[in-house]
């Protein structure tokens, strides 16, 4: 015992004398050179040049660059091979060290992005933040790092390995801000917007994007100098579900029915096979991310038979002509080469059918496309060699109704659901539908932060990452109001998006697809209360904003202003329409024409501030292809039942409600916060503890003397099954009665599915009897499939 005791103080007392050999000394970036190996890759020369820029953004300084070391302080840049440093980094994936010794910093990466992502690790440390260009926040030029850095620091393999952004629907938005602002002389979304696009994404600790593919902007191909901005920052090409080995079939320019024929696999797979080739010959020198399989033209079903199964069979031809196609150019084994499969709307029945996807293929798993998981690896798949994936919506053009205008994902729904799949092995692949990008910053930021280091969040922290990370920005001081701001935002978009106010169904019958009052009620008050609510977080909003500096205005407004001013008025617009229904009542009328023109004032002020920077990047309030919440509603001089919302589609509540805040909860029960229509929910086990099981006991408060039996109604988060053995279950007794079990049963695109995921909620109503013989009352929820999500319960 004595000899190990004094082998280990020898061993402190050799560390410590190590580390005073090797001291650290702040550096003065902005009188630093900044020096990187000419042989080393071609990202590490484009990063010093980033870094001089950045350090000049703060300083004023531009540090100068060299190939060769030179006297004086230095910051040197590479990769392992070429820094001699940091040999445990070797052979592993975009991880960074930073060293600061001896008056010098280095800057070593286990490959070319993970040498950008430490350099650009210093470049915030320094004041400048990944938002700087796409959402104006000012360079922190009050931070003094930049004269005094001094940081050590090796960075993990990210928490995901291909992490990015899918820009869609990008209709009303970043095509018309490229065509008509940013890019004028190209007239579509090209080069010049790539480049910028590329340079938030790398900045944000991404490595991929999906690029534009609607019709109406060009082909990303057909603009050859975006493939090469994309390689400039080292940012890979994926494409979305529907577009095959990198070929956007949407595109004129790609496939023409006139030139080209069907998109029919099984009658025209010559010319199919044609294309494909052309397209991997023409990238074969890029590394990309390859969608394996075949859809329709653009979003469309396959073509050919219906039945799964025969189309399980053509699409196992496909992919193996596929994946000759990527050997014969790109000279290497398949499995050696990053490919995915998206079993995303008719293809999921195809995969079920029995679709052998090759074991190395990455299985990447959609949402509902309205934040909801439809499926996570079982056991036996979370066993393949190319793990799985996730892609995710913020924006959405569809079934039931478009949300493409403003971001409204709950930031704890968001961490929930992909949870669930990252416990389930989803690490390889996270693709997000951003839509234009803007205004969706914030809820952006936090996905690529989620990819990136996903240990870094949990149940505690995930729903105050967004204000934490705007008082960051904007001052510690704000941190309540921000939280207190977004988590109504957010709280009142659950029950009811603002795009989503119309009461309308998009691609529905005439019935479903006209406008509609709300079912928020002026005679219960929840009408008034809603109302309200907005106004107050519209009035804390004004008062951080009148505080700022006139220079961190316009990026405030551009990532939470905008989008909660908008969503007030949209209310307004619809809430006092239905008064004027209601009452006959021309007042009401004009309230709801003002919202209208409020909303107009702001799409101006974001158009026009800064400039016009980013003129026509909100073009109007999206109106998709068929919806009408953008639209005036019509008004009456006397009252009407007209547009009264049927009884189908109105909820059930009783009197009384259970505080779901005040229970005592223990394992394994949570109370979530930043979820559900009174922000805290709770949830009945993990989703993926399939064994677990458990029971929690719930007084009812309050109830009539000599009442028999109490009618409840139980409301949960509308999630679907982790498995395809699992349902949504959960059994509910009184007094330890008889247990009913309540299965939320949905098929996706029928009437019951649609409504739930338009209000975030489904409503179990039953009565059961009392034990009159008892003086206190309990209901008692019990685990069937683990994970389930109360968020309301009420009682009479």
């Amino acid at each position: 015992m004595k000899k190990l005791l004094t082998t280990c103080i020898v061993c402190c007392l050799m560390t410590g004398f190590a580390n005073a050999q090797q001291k650290t000394f702040a550096v003065n970036l902005a009188k630093a050179t900044i020096v990187y190996h000419e042989d080393d890759v071609p990202l590490v020369k484009q990063m010093a040049q980033v870094l001089a820029d950045d350090i000049e953004r703060v300083s004023g300084t531009k540090p100068g660059i060299r190939t060769q070391k030179v006297s004086g302080a230095l910051i040197t840049i590479g990769t392992v091979v070429k820094t001699g440093r940091h040999r445990e980094l070797r052979d592993t994936w975009e991880r960074y060290a930073i060293d600061t010794r001896d008056g010098n910093v280095t800057i070593t990466g286990s490959d070319a992005r993970g040498l950008a992502y430490g350099v650009l690790h210093v470049s915030e440390a320094i004041g400048v933040s990944p938002w700087y260009w796409f959402a104006d926040v000012p360079i922190d030029k009050a931070n003094r790092r930049v004269y005094k850095y001094a940081e050590n620091y090796i960075s993990q393999s990210p928490s995901v390995k291909y992490r990015g952004i899918f820009i869609n629907d990008e209709d009303w938005g970043l095509k018309t801000w490229a065509a008509q602002t940013f890019e004028k002389e190209l007239g579509d979304i090209g080069p010049k917007t790539y480049d910028r696009v590329c340079e938030l994404i790398l900045r944000l600790k991404g490595n991929m994007l999906a690029p534009a593919m609607h019709s109406c902007t060009g082909a990303f191909y057909s603009h050859p100098e975006s493939q090469k901005m994309a390689d400039k920052w080292g940012i890979m090409i994926t494409t979305s579900h529907c577009e095959p080995l990198l070929f956007n079939n949407a595109a004129p320019s790609e496939w023409d029915k006139a030139r080209d024929g069907e998109w029919n696999y099984e009658t025209n797979s010559a010319t199919i096979l044609k294309k494909l080739d052309d397209r991997i010959r023409e990238t074969a020198q890029y590394d990309n991310i390859y969608t394996m399989g075949l859809r329709g033209l653009h979003d469309e079903a396959m073509k050919g038979s219906t039945d799964p199964r025969d189309r399980a069979r053509t699409l196992e031809k496909v992919m193996a002509e596929q994946r000759e196609i990527l050997v014969r150019y790109k000279h290497k084994k398949a499995e050696k080469l990053p490919q995915i499969f998206v079993p995303y709307k008719e293809t999921l029945d195809i995969y079920d059918a029995g679709l052998r996807v090759p074991d190395d293929i990455t299985l990447v798993w959609p949402d509902d496309n309205y934040g909801y998981m439809k499926r996570i690896s079982n056991a036996t798949e979370q066993q393949r060699s190319g793990h799985s994936g996730v892609y995710y919506h913020l924006s959405y053009c569809g079934v039931p109704h478009d949300n493409l205008w403003i971001s409204t994902t709950a930031p704890m729904l968001m961490y929930e659901e992909l949870l669930k799949a990252y416990t389930a092995g989803a690490d390889r692949y996270w693709l997000l539908n951003v839509g234009d990008i803007k205004p969706m910053e914030v809820e952006m930021q936090m996905f690529m932060d989620m990819a990136y280091d996903f240990r870094s969040f949990s149940y505690e922290n995930a729903n105050t990452r967004q204000a934490q990370w705007l008082a960051k920005v904007f001052g510690e001081k704000h941190l309540p109001t921000f939280q207190f701001i977004l988590d109504n935002y957010y709280r009142l978009a659950w029950d009811r998006k603002p795009e989503f106010m119309g009461y309308e169904m998009e691609w529905d019958s005439k019935e479903y697809s006209r406008l509609y009052d709300t079912d928020f009620s002026f005679q219960t008050g929840t009408a008034q209360k809603r109302l309200t609510d907005y106004q107050d977080i519209c009035f804390a909003y004004d008062a951080i904003e009148q505080e700022l500096s006139p220079e961190l205005r316009p990026a405030l407004f551009e990532m939470l202003g905008y989008a909660v001013h908008s969503a007030y008025q949209m209310n307004r617009k619809f809430l006092y329409a239905q008064a004027n229904h209601e009452t006959g009542n021309v007042l009401y009328a004009e309230q709801s024409k003002d919202a209208c023109r409020e909303i107009d004032k702001l799409l101006g002020r974001y158009n026009t501030q800064l400039d016009g920077k980013w003129n026509q990047m909100i073009s109007e309030v999206t109106p998709g292809y068929t919806a009408l919440y953008h639209q005036m509603p019509t008004y009456t001089d006397t009252p009407t039942d007209a547009y009264r919302l049927p009884d189908s589609q109105r909820h059930p509540e009783f009197c009384h409600q259970i505080d779901l805040a005040s229970l005592a909860i223990s394992e394994p029960f949570r109370l979530l916060d930043g979820i559900g229509t009174d922000w805290k929910a709770l949830q009945m086990g993990q989703p993926l503890d399939l064994q677990i099981t458990g029971s929690i006991d719930i007084p009812i408060p309050v109830l009539p003397k000599n009442a028999d039996s109490v009618s409840l109604c139980i409301s949960v988060v509308p999630m679907w099954p982790v498995a395809t053995d699992r349902s949504n279950r959960f059994s509910v007794s009184v007094d330890h009665g008889k247990a009913e079990v309540c299965e939320n049963l949905f098929k996706e695109w029928g009437r019951e599915w649609k409504i739930q995921v338009l209000e975030n909620r489904k409503e179990f109503v039953l009565t059961l009897p009392l034990d009159t013989t008892r003086k206190d009352h309990v209901i008692t929820l019990s685990i069937v499939d683990p994970g389930q999500i109360i968020q309301k319960i009420t009682y009479q």
